[in-house]
């Protein structure tokens, strides 16, 4: 299915959600212990901010994708629905109390991603490493998956996250070449793979990327991305359907099968990636404790 961004912009995403899109509602002694941990210590979580649809199911396994650097981004990409806007001070306690509550919830891996502080001149990467050095800190043997913006492509801003050496790093592409300046309307689509392909050559030993589909993307534009990826020497592929978070984001164009699904994990295998996630409710750190491999 093709359509023009154009097209995209007129409809009003009234396509009735499939069956293999319906989510369960939270429950559970974990999911509630999560719940408190977060709120207790004053934590954000993109699992809320970004109303990720796989919450129920990562909570209630006892673990979160935290997030740094507050919850107002500087960016408005129109996929996400995290708040956008003026961001609040940077907490210089929040690495402490980041690494405090990892070792309070138990957790042996650890995901954490941040807003897009384009406001800062090191685009928040001190805070970065400075949070994935207390949690290293105070919880021994943990290991880490950092989902990073892309820093404006700054490669003193990245160098930081290179050298503290998170076991996987991740940077989302998010969509294809044609799509990106309407979907990540602040990000380039070149310079995601630059940063990407600097972190594998700084010695990052797995890299990771995710792409959106449903947003009018055609096949052959979806494998020009993997292959773009794999230029980029990434290693793990995520590959999710697109839900439209509130009215005022882009509408679903449409919604793709989990047989679909199958059929672009068999073609990312075989393009390279060493560890492929695809299906409706994929996100970037869904099942992430499997990608240390």
């Amino acid at each position: 299915m093709f359509a023009s961004m154009s097209n995209i912009a007129q409809l009003k995403s009234k396509i009735a959600k499939p069956d293999w899109l319906k989510i369960k509602l939270p429950s559970g002694i974990e999911f509630s212990e999560v719940k408190q941990n977060v709120e207790q210590h004053k934590l954000h979580t993109i699992c809320e901010s970004g109303k990720c649809p796989n919450q129920t199911e990562c909570w209630g396994a006892g673990t979160a994708t935290l997030m740094i650097l507050g919850n107002v981004c500087t960016r408005s990409c129109m996929f996400c629905s995290v708040d956008t806007g003026n961001p609040e001070v940077v907490d210089i306690s929040e690495p402490r109390r980041v690494a405090e509550s990892v070792k309070l919830m138990g957790l042996k891996h650890v995901v954490i991603t941040s807003v897009d502080r384009d406001d800062l001149v090191d685009g928040g990467s001190k805070i970065w490493a400075a949070t994935i050095r207390a949690i290293r800190r105070h919880n021994p043997g943990v290991t880490l998956e950092t989902l990073i913006p892309d820093f404006k492509g700054i490669t003193e801003n990245i160098q930081r996250v290179i050298e503290v050496k998170p076991e996987v790093v991740s940077h989302n592409l998010e969509t294809v070449k044609r799509l990106t300046r309407q979907v990540r309307i602040q990000a380039k689509y070149e310079r995601s793979l630059e940063v990407l392909l600097m972190l594998k050559n700084g010695g990052i030993e797995r890299t990771k990327s995710g792409i959106m589909v449903g947003l009018g993307e055609t096949e052959e534009e979806l494998f020009e991305a993997m292959d773009d990826l794999r230029n980029s020497k990434v290693d793990i592929l995520t590959l999710g359907q697109y839900l439209q978070p509130t009215k005022k984001h882009l509408p679903v164009v449409r919604y793709v099968s989990p047989a679909e699904f199958d059929h672009y994990k068999k073609v990312a295998l075989e393009k390279g990636f060493r560890y492929v996630e695809s299906g409706p409710l994929v996100r970037s750190s869904y099942h992430a404790e499997k990608h240390l491999i």
